[in-house]
């Protein structure tokens, strides 16, 4: 049976809070009001269980520890709105972009980088856009953007940015690596110096060299689709995503294909797995499952990817004011956040709008309890599940 010794984080980022519960019982350790956390940013895993995230209205970026009663461990004020959050390896060294919040297109050119054991911090100006970003470490930290139209990797040295002036002053790129215009989704892997950027093309992957970085052959999809989000896997050193594919019309999204796309960084070997129709995008990574939810007007699931690529699925409840033929998925509909933890078998799943979290044991794929909040999770919320030494640092991007 999964482990007990599990906490998870909701937010609900449109009401304004955050809860901590016990996992599987549900018991509230903890709870923030008034505080509105970027869902794009996402969490971030730090050492010893803790968890980092931006609070995009009142420009703070969050330590918390959700192992204990005080949860709030720190606050630092960073630019917003945040679009993607990132750290090295060691989990000291922070940085976060900035991206387009609730206007139409990217204004902003802010990047705040932020040091934990020295409390130093700095705000410049790089280029505007919704860039990602990940932290390298060995020898001097180096921060890479990953930019679009033009695409490009642009590495800075932490340490530079750090000793800038007052005035968020322009920072210029001590490297740049060509990249295509349409790169979405971002990931490294700490023990081999690796940054990887998913393209149209494929993955694109570069190794750092000193203080740049240097290319290397593009992993392929293996398929007509592609993937939008990339994340590493701690547990077998994978990268992970979905492939999207059909025609791109968001009203066009019940028939969008999906397929489960997982490439092993030791052996090359990619392995693709049929998910079925409708809107799939992030996914949670428990101790020997992979966890998608899948939305579809005929049914939602959640869908159990197994160490050995046996499938489970889950039929879940449907939401009100889930996401109808004709429209798009994206505006003014609920969605679902998905959530796990690398030591663990529980998998939690959010009910946008209904206040609910599924907490599903991952090795019998049976829902165990059904936990009810004081806000309703619109958008689906988002969330994180956390042991105290589950290792999920290892992934140093926010998610």
């Amino acid at each position: 049976m999964p482990t007990a010794a599990s906490v998870l984080l909701v937010s609900d980022h449109v009401d304004g809070s955050v809860h901590v519960l016990t996992v599987p019982d549900g018991t509230v350790t903890g709870r923030l009001t008034g505080r509105h956390l970027s869902e794009h940013a996402g969490f971030l895993a730090l050492p010893g269980g803790r968890v980092a995230c931006v609070d995009d209205r009142r420009g703070e970026l969050l330590v918390l520890d959700p192992f204990t009663e005080k949860l709030v461990e720190r606050t630092v004020p960073v630019a917003v709105p945040a679009e993607h959050l990132a750290c090295d390896p060691s989990g000291r060294r922070l940085a976060t972009t900035t991206g387009l919040g609730r206007n139409t297109e990217p204004w902003s050119d802010l990047l705040t980088v932020l040091d934990l054991a020295t409390g130093e911090t700095a705000r410049v100006r790089t280029r505007v856009g919704e860039p990602g970003v990940t932290v390298l470490g060995g020898g001097d930290p180096l921060v890479v953007l990953r930019h679009r139209e033009p695409g490009a990797l642009a590495v800075h040295r932490f340490a530079d940015l750090l000793a800038a002036p007052p005035g968020c002053p322009p920072a210029t790129p001590h490297a740049v690596l060509p990249l295509p215009d349409d790169g979405h989704g971002d990931a490294q892997a700490p023990g081999t110096g690796h940054v990887f950027a998913a393209t149209g093309e494929g993955v694109h992957r570069a190794r750092r060299k000193d203080d740049a970085l240097t290319a290397e052959p593009v992993i392929p999809w293996g398929s007509p689709a592609r993937g939008w989000y990339l994340r590493l896997d701690t547990r077998r050193r994978a990268l992970w995503t979905t492939l999207r594919g059909g025609d791109p019309d968001p009203l066009r999204w019940p028939e969008w294909t999906n397929q489960a796309w997982r490439h092993e960084l030791e052996t090359g070997r990619t392995h693709l797995t049929e998910l079925g129709p409708g809107l799939v995008f992030r996914l949670a990574l428990a101790r020997r499952h992979t966890a998608f939810t899948r939305i579809h007007p005929d049914g939602d699931e959640l869908i159990l990817l197994g160490a050995h690529d046996g499938i489970r699925r889950l039929p879940l409840p449907a939401m009100d004011g889930a996401p109808l033929r004709g429209g798009t998925p994206w505006e003014g509909v609920q969605r679902r956040a998905v959530g796990a933890s690398p030591s663990s078998d529980w998998v939690a799943v959010t009910r946008g709008g209904h206040g609910e979290v599924h907490l599903v044991d991952a090795e019998t794929g049976h829902e165990a309890t059904r936990l009810r909040l004081s806000t309703p999770l619109h958008h689906g919320g988002h969330v994180i599940l956390r042991t105290r030494n589950d290792g999920a640092e290892g992934d140093p991007v926010g998610r």
